[in-house]
Parts: structure tokens; sequence; C-alpha cells
């Protein structure tokens, strides 16, 4: 017997505008704490090649930029990245992004967060570990609040850390010591005193990183239902947001690889201990607690984000039907889903309290490339028949953002560590494992991708259409804007 449908889920209240999607966006990119924090790794192996790396990085964002606000704008919902690959390329596809994001989006907030204590440290010495699970309870109890106090806290706390990004910039490019030309033709430290040529295989391997030193722009697409108007402004939200992280990073760190005194100092990784060198340790305690904020606020927005991706996914029926009630509860005050946010940030608490995640960063960078791909064969498969009619906004120059961009970022995969593709493998074989187990036998119930209600529903999509294509041909596609 069939199990009946629940009623549907309270809809989120649509009150946030493009300026307020751009600084929650902006503030998940996090510019400061990406700088800081996931900018150094590259500066230890690529040394003055990690603005080259970053500029590549840049380039493929713009495309995968391009595929986030077509496809945002297409399928407006919470959901995100799942939501759209499951409309696009099939339930089953939809579903392996969905298990992956859900691993990505618990261990990336706890990552980010035991940063902390390296940079209040010059105040107060605490341990990493309960650093970072206060900040994690803090960013929970920020995210259950309403989208618009959000939007006004987080962007306060973005105006910090791009004071902060500036303050770097304006020491750097004031006390340049490098040539121009370790810029163009870079060389790699050792730490030793030693430096080698910047090899295009050392180059690519730094590109899943790179990737994730700018992710966060997709985070338009997860706020489509708090838009007003979604169909219009999640493509601007998307492509305004890439623009800005691309310049508040890479401009601070052209000016760190510039102004360094040694590369042996890029070899370090201490960007602090560069600070310090050019204004002092007043200065470098002041960047030091700018970077703690915007740490604070990446983790808000990644919380606040996450409890959507996983409040849709409780109205799209993926759980037992007891879980898929309590999760897709709204705030009757705030009108946020307040019990899915508690459910995907408190174990962010445990996370940083027990567990090394800090191990998992290159986990993180292949999550983000496997879906970047994902998104860019969607973007070929968008423009058939049955997607025709819906009024979304079209990327210019279709189909050579998808094709270039898509290709780019499977010979990026090539190049990651054995370890990553083993645990991104793993993931996916626990996903499978509850698909063939769970959700296949109730395929007729549950995990049906919904659209919100006062949005034109794309029907699913038909047994023939749910295997991945098998070539990147565009005769899938057309090419014809609306």
């Amino acid at each position: 017997m069939t199990t009946p449908a629940p009623a549907p889920a309270a809809a989120l209240p649509r009150s946030l505008g493009v300026f307020g999607a751009v600084m929650l966006t902006l503030s998940c990119i996090t510019p400061a704490s990406s700088l800081f924090i996931v900018v150094p790794p590259l500066l230890m192996t690529l040394g003055s090649g990690t603005v080259l790396s970053l500029v590549v990085a840049a380039v493929l964002s713009l495309g995968v930029g391009l595929f986030y606000a077509e496809l945002g704008t297409l399928v407006p919902s919470a959901g995100g990245e799942y939501s759209i690959v499951g409309q696009v390329l099939g339930r089953p596809i939809g579903w392996l992004v969905f298990v992956i994001s859900l691993v990505s989006l618990m261990v990336i907030p706890p990552i980010i967060a035991l940063g902390t204590a390296d940079y209040i440290g010059s105040l107060l010495t605490v341990d990493p570990r309960i650093a970072g699970a206060a900040v994690m309870l803090l960013s929970v109890a920020v995210g259950v609040l309403d989208i618009k106090s959000n939007a006004l806290i987080t962007g306060i706390f973005l105006g910090i850390e791009v004071l902060a990004a500036a303050t770097v910039s304006f020491l750097g490019f004031t006390h340049v010591h490098q040539p121009l030309s370790s810029l163009i033709h870079p060389l790699v430290p050792d730490g030793a005193g030693h430096s080698s040529p910047l090899t295009a295989g050392l180059l690519v391997s730094g590109l899943a990183v790179a990737l994730f030193t700018y992710n966060g722009f997709g985070t338009a697409i997860y706020l489509s239902e708090d838009l007003v108007e979604p169909r219009r402004s999640v493509a601007r939200a998307v492509l305004w947001s890439l623009l800005a992280g691309v310049v508040v990073i890479t401009v601070p760190v052209t000016a760190i690889c510039l102004g360094v005194s040694s590369p042996d100092q890029l070899a370090a990784g201490d960007l602090v201990a560069v600070v310090d060198s050019w204004a002092g340790t007043g200065v470098g305690t002041f960047v030091s607690l700018c970077i703690a904020a915007a740490i604070l606020n990446a983790v808000i927005v990644m919380v606040l984000q996450n409890g959507r991706v996983l409040f849709a996914s409780a109205r799209d029926r993926t759980w037992p039907d007891p879980v898929n009630r309590a999760l897709a509860r709204i705030h009757p005050r705030f009108g946020s889903p307040w019990v899915a946010t508690l459910g995907i940030g408190l174990p962010g608490v445990l996370l940083a309290l027990a567990v090394p995640i800090d191990q998992l960063l290159g986990f993180t960078g292949v999550v983000v490339a496997v879906i970047y791909l994902l998104l860019g064969i969607a973007a070929l498969a968008a423009r058939r028949r049955r997607h025709r009619a819906t009024a979304a906004w079209r990327m210019p120059l279709w189909p050579v953002a998808p094709v270039v961009t898509t290709l780019a970022l499977g010979y990026v995969l090539t190049q990651q560590t054995a370890h990553d593709l083993i645990i991104t493998a793993a993931v996916l074989a626990v996903g499978l494992a509850y698909w063939f187990g769970y959700l296949r036998p109730r395929s007729a119930s549950h995990w049906q991708l919904s659209l919100p209600a006062d949005e034109t529903a794309i029907p699913a999509p038909a047994p023939s259409e749910q295997p991945l294509p098998t070539s990147l041909g565009v005769s899938a596609a057309s090419p014809e804007h609306l």
C-alpha cells in the first residue's frame, strides 16, 4: 500500500532582497577566513604560484557561477545543488549529490570554527576544540533567527573582515620586496632557502583547494526560497558575490606574495607573522581578531544555509516520516527552519570537540569539484525541451562554459590524492546503500523533488532520463535563450 503523502510543509517567508542575499553569500565565501585559513596551505606548497592558482580557480569558478546562475533560477529550491541535479539529471544522481553535500555541510563549519583559537590567542589562550565548539553553538543560536536579522548581523561582520583584507593589501603593496616576475614565473620554496620552478602538475593538484577558497558563492541558491522574485534575483546574487569574493581574496594574496621579505615566509604559512613584520604586533592582533570575527560570520551563514538544505530534504521526504515532520517545521516567530538548523548545526559542536576533522579539508575540496562537475553536466542538459518553458536566466555563449569547465574539473579530480578520493567513494557507497535499502522501494512517496508552492514545478524525470549523459555533446540541450 502506498504511504499517504504528508501535509505540505510550511513555506519560508520571502523577505530577502538581492543586497541582503549578496551580504549573506559573500559572508559564506568568508574572504578573511579563506585568506588566513585556506590559503596558507597553498602558499606552503605553491609559494607565489598561489596567485596563479587562484586566478585559474577564479576562471573555473566563473564558469561554475554561470551554472549556478542559470540552474538556480531554473530550479529555485532551498535544496540547492541536489535539487537542481535531481530535477535535471534524475533523482538517483540528485541523491548522490545530496549525500556528499550533507557530509561536507556537516564538516566544513567545524573545520572553519577550529581555526578560531589561533586568532584570539593574543587575548585568550583556549583549547581549539573548545573555541570551535563555542563558535558552532553561537552560530546555531543566530542561525535560527529570521533571515533579515541574519543579513544584518553578517553584514556587520563582513565589513570587519573586508577591513582586515584591505589592511593586509595596503601593507603588502607598501612593503614590496619581490618582483612582479615572481607571480608570472613562480618559484616554490622548500622552507630551507631553496626553491624550484612551479610545475603544471603541482599547479593542477592545488586547484581543488583553490576552488574551495572561493566556494560559497552558490549560497544564493540555498536562499532562493527566502528571496523575493527568485527567478530574477538568484543570478544577480550569485555573480555579484563571486566577483566580490575573487577581488577580496586574490588582491590580498597578491600583496602578501609581493610583500614578503623572503619566499621562505610563504613556506612557513604564518600570515599573521607576515603582518607583524610589516606593521608590528598591534596591527597583527587587530587583523587576528578580525579573522576570528570572519570565522564566526562564515560559520553563521553556513549553519543557516545548511539548515535550509536539511529542511528541503525533509520536504522531499528523504527520511522516515516522523523525522520529515520534525525537520520541516518553521519557527512561528522567526520564519526559520529551526529544527533543521539545530539538526545540522549541533553535530558540528560534537565534531569540533571530538573528531580530528581538520584532516578532511582535502576531502571537502574533492566534494566541491565533484558537485561543480555534475552541475556542469546539468547545465548542458538543462536546455532540453521539457525545461525550455521555464522562464530562467540563461548564460551567454552556452555551451562553452559548461563544456570547458566540466572537462577541466574532470582533469582536476584525476590529480587529487587517493586518500581524499577514497573517502569520497566511501561516502557515496553509504549513500547508495540507503538509496537501495530505503528510498528506492518507496520511490512513489519518498525523495520527491519538489519546488516551492508558488513556483512552477518541473515534472519528475522519466526513467529514461535518469542516467548520466554518456557524452558532453550539445545535442541534449538547446542553445536558444529564453
